[in-house]
């Protein structure tokens, strides 16, 4: 069974500085790339280099960044046959700036917005074909709602990563079998105020917090809070860690590993994957990974 990712394709303009500028401040650049992007392309092609079997589901423009887009996919093995075509409107573009070991990344969606219920409607039949559906933000969020609904009733697993970050109902969060945000995107998701520890427990193996250098932390169902730690990395851009975890987390779930396991997996592909400049250049093949993991 393959799994499904409903979200964004965007061209990411990457822009490399000494360091992040402050607000009114010009810096000097030192290089720009037109790099393949959006965090749902991104999490599909982490999960198609490490071995799973993957659709994309989503729109581009009909302009030459969307036909670039979605040949890249294609060259990484994904499938490309539900993505949309859209004439009125441009390919989603991200502006990175990247310096000193992080980055500011600011999302222009364009034909990301048409990833609405019609879409979904059209493609519903190939979507609900899956073992698990992997959602983000970057689409809009009564898509990703309902998505939600028709895979629960449906039976079928969905992993949701929540960035950016918008506050959700209690009803969502209780549908979907993974919630995955960073510990900034879990205090606006279930407030400022809620104790980490606590949520985890409430949330037992549905809620992963990633917590940057300190690793990926959750709450297993009978061994507790288990925090694997970040791998040590010669860090040269952390765009795309994020969404290496979330692919490779995805891909071990559907090959049916527990949770320590595929944590600990995942954590080792999103550390390899800063090490190389570009979301998706850095983003390891499964051989890659177990050669470490083993």
């Amino acid at each position: 069974m393959k799994i499904s990712v409903v979200g964004s394709i965007n061209m990411d303009m990457t822009v490399k500085v000494d360091r992040i500028p402050l607000k009114g401040e010009t810096l000097k650049g030192e290089s720009i790339s037109y790099i393949p992007g959006g965090k749902g392309a991104n999490q599909a092609v982490a999960m198609a280099r490490l071995g799973a079997k993957v659709e994309m589901f989503g729109c581009v423009g009909n302009d030459a960044n969307g036909e670039i887009l979605v040949e890249n996919l294609k060259n990484n093995g994904v499938i490309t046959k539900n993505i949309k075509r859209i004439e009125d409107v441009y390919t989603g573009i991200a502006t990175i700036t990247v310096g000193e070991n992080d980055n500011a990344i600011v999302v222009v969606p364009g034909a990301n917005e048409r990833v609405d219920y019609n879409y979904i409607e059209e493609v519903k039949e190939d979507l609900l074909n899956s073992e698990l559906v992997v959602l983000q933000h970057e689409i809009p969020i009564e898509t990703v709602k309902y998505v939600v609904d028709i895979c629960y009733e449906n039976k079928i697993k969905t992993l949701l990563n929540p960035a950016p970050a918008y506050a959700l109902d209690e009803e969502t969060i209780q549908k979907v079998t993974y919630i995955t945000p960073n510990e900034h995107e879990a205090k606006i998701i279930f407030g400022e105020n809620e104790n980490l520890e606590e949520l985890l427990k409430k949330y037992k193996e549905k809620l992963i917090i990633t917590l940057g250098e300190k690793g990926v932390v959750c709450c297993l169902e009978e061994k507790g809070i288990l925090q694997v730690p970040c791998r040590k990395s010669n860090v040269v851009d952390t765009t795309g860690a994020g969404d290496t975890l979330n692919g490779a987390l995805a891909a071990q779930i559907v090959e049916g590993n527990s949770l320590d396991v595929a944590l600990k997996f995942a954590n080792i592909a999103a550390g390899m994957s800063v090490e190389k400049f570009g979301a998706q250049n850095g983003m390891p093949c499964r051989a890659e990974v177990e050669k470490e993991f083993n």
